[in-house]
């Protein structure tokens, strides 16, 4: 059977059975897809573990893959033939026995806390058309820097998520189709509330937190891909929306923060994904050598 009939049934089992994300799905689509184009073999009963050496060998060798690539296709294929199993299409799956490369594990890159400063104030100080858009991009680029938020989880949240007497944001099938609370700090809370203040004033009812500047709907990746564009731009800090989760948890390290609780407001999946924060951040690691019993020699 070949594989581009096969697809259309295994995108609807991944989503409606097994419950992934859309974001999971176009990552499965976006894998087929490739094989379908440079596959050897287009009929799944044919695909052999040499075949597909071959198609990772010109993925590695020909397109450059980086390590982290190589395995999201190698995973995403492994899911795919294993479904093809239970479907019994095939018998064994043609990805098992294939070698994976060492995975690069580079620190992850955050803003200072002087250049966090500098961007949140460049930020309140802007010339914005309105005071909504004005508290709305505080408000927007603040709760990256203080809770944490990945970009999609920002862009899905609810007004009905944020708690703010309760002083909690709930997030709603996060990465992993996990929900998870993260606290807010005061400071937080005031900047939101200051934001809500120039939405209700606009009387906008969309049930997103975060709306358009234009119509009454929910901001948009591209308008937020804009915003940050634009805040480049004005303040010369080169950042990315990930690069200030960065900067989150790096702060909180520094402030104190125990890394079972951060691992929880980051919405980590393992305990190691967090530990990397503890050596990214210098000032943390200088404050542990205090601690050196012969520091008083």
């Amino acid at each position: 059977m070949q594989i581009q009939n096969l697809t259309g049934r295994f995108y609807d089992y991944s989503l409606h059975i097994r419950g992934y994300s859309e974001a999971t799905i176009k990552r499965y689509r976006n894998v087929l897809d490739f094989y379908q184009k440079y596959g050897t073999m287009q009929e799944v009963e044919f695909i052999t573990n040499s075949n597909m050496r071959e198609l990772f060998f010109l993925g590695r060798a020909e397109r450059k893959w980086k390590a982290t690539t190589y395995l999201v296709y190698y995973n995403s294929l492994k899911v795919f033939f294993k479904w093809c199993i239970q479907e019994g299409i095939i018998r064994t799956n043609p990805i098992d026995g294939i070698d994976i490369p060492k995975l690069e594990r580079p620190l992850p890159k955050n803003l200072t806390k002087q250049n966090a400063f500098l961007l949140l104030e460049i930020i309140q100080n802007y010339p914005h058309y309105t005071q909504f858009l004005r508290h709305r991009n505080y408000a927007i680029f603040s709760m990256f820097i203080f809770a944490g938020l990945r970009k999609q989880e920002l862009l899905n949240l609810k007004v009905t998520d944020v708690d703010i007497a309760n002083l909690s944001i709930i997030i709603r099938k996060g990465k992993g189709n996990k929900d998870r609370i993260v606290p807010m700090a005061l400071t937080l809370v005031q900047i939101l509330n200051r934001y809500l203040e120039q939405r209700n004033k606009l009387q906008w009812t969309s049930p997103f937190f975060f709306v358009s500047s234009t119509h009454n709907a929910g901001l948009t990746s591209q308008g937020l891909k804009l915003v940050t564009e634009q805040f480049k731009k004005a303040t010369g800090i080169v950042f990315t929306i990930h690069k200030l989760r960065h900067t989150f948890a790096t702060l909180m390290i520094e402030g104190g923060c125990d890394i079972y609780s951060l691992s929880r407001m980051m919405g980590h999946s393992d305990i190691k994904t967090t530990t990397i924060y503890l050596f990214a951040s210098a000032d943390h690691l200088r404050s542990q050598m205090t601690k050196h019993p012969m520091n008083d020699l």
